[in-house]
């Protein structure tokens, strides 16, 4: 089957078996894994912070975030469709006690001037706003990057108040932009980056700021059932990914982008621009979607929706040229 769900059903590399099966591991509890912690070092090092911690999964990351920079009763600013609002199981209301503001996205971004309306009357009922986030990629809108100045506008806008980027494909957006990780997380609080998408690692996100913010992450990772042991045995694997994975994404961008062009001829109606599909992800409307899948699925081919109405291909590793040509055929002919 060729696999267009997601790019979380990667493989890990022949490399990531052999350095999981021969990690250095200790205890993880008492900081005494050098595996876990050559990984928060390399992460913090490209991202350019100060320390970092290795969590179970993106999920964990982001509510681990939102517990260390808020407190119950508090406001997130955060864009409608981001995975911390919507693909979070409500996650952010049972963990931390928090409401959000909701705020409507533009490209993928939260624009400055609809950030400063959202605050002012936030404000203007007495409520405390403790935290901003945002999505980089943003998966919704089909995986598209920040641009720079408009997160450096964005940042400026909320003056004091902490920003945290869920920066789950940040890595992609790197790779599509030429901007490296570090200049995206300078202007941000905190980041986290999932190894296990199109890094191709089994298991894992990082989580980065500063030591003091991610002593507190520590603690809230431990209430939230994320404290491991001897995780060398999975960090190893997040080694390789972000030495060896980080370039090669260019390929999934190359590929996703075809995707998008099949689409685009074959449903002109669904207005999807193929020259804004900039890094891995596909998203589009379709009428029917369970047509357009089970017609797929007889393909040989899987895919999914993320809402009702919208359908997702996700390029990653596992796929080759062969494969989405096979997916290009299929496509050119569905329902």
């Amino acid at each position: 089957m060729i696999d267009l769900r997601s790019d979380t059903v990667t493989k890990p590399t022949d490399e990531m078996r052999k350095a999981m099966a021969e990690a250095e591991v200790g205890d993880d509890r008492y900081g005494e894994d050098p595996t876990v912690r050559r990984l928060e070092e390399l992460y913090a090092e490209l991202v350019g912070k100060e320390a970092a911690l290795y969590l179970p999964s993106g999920t964990m990351a982001n509510q681990v975030a939102l517990r260390s920079w808020t407190s119950p009763g508090g406001v997130v600013l955060a864009g409608k469709n981001q995975h911390l609002v919507q693909f979070e199981r409500a996650g952010a209301a049972k963990n931390s006690n928090i409401q959000f503001g909701l705020i409507r996205e533009t490209d993928g971004e939260l624009r400055a001037d609809d950030l400063i309306e959202e605050l002012q009357l936030q404000v203007h009922f007495g409520l405390e706003v403790s935290l901003v986030c945002i999505e980089n990629t943003h998966m919704p809108s089909g995986g598209r990057p920040w641009k720079i100045d408009h997160l450096e506008e964005l940042k400026a806008a909320i003056g004091t108040i902490p920003l945290h980027m869920d920066g789950a494909r940040l890595f992609n957006a790197s790779i599509a932009t030429g901007i490296k990780p570090s200049e995206y997380a300078s202007l941000v609080d905190s980041v986290m980056s999932c190894v296990s998408k199109g890094l191709s690692a089994p298991i894992g996100s990082i989580l980065a700021g500063s030591e003091e913010f991610i002593a507190r992450a520590r603690t809230e990772r431990q209430i939230l059932g994320g404290q491991m042991r001897q995780a060398g045995v999975i960090a190893a694997a997040g080694i390789v990914a972000l030495e060896t994975m980080v370039d090669r994404l260019a390929e999934d961008h190359r590929r996703a982008k075809l995707l998008a062009s099949a689409v685009a001829d074959r449903y002109p109606e669904c207005g999807l621009d193929p020259n804004a599909v900039e890094t891995n992800i596909v998203v589009f409307e379709h009428k029917d979607p369970s047509s357009f899948l089970n017609y797929l699925r007889g393909n040989d081919i899987l895919a999914g929706t993320i809402s009702p109405g919208k359908i997702r291909l996700v390029t990653h590793k596992d796929l080759d040229d062969s494969s989405v040509e096979q997916a290009l055929r299929a496509i050119s002919h569905a329902p």
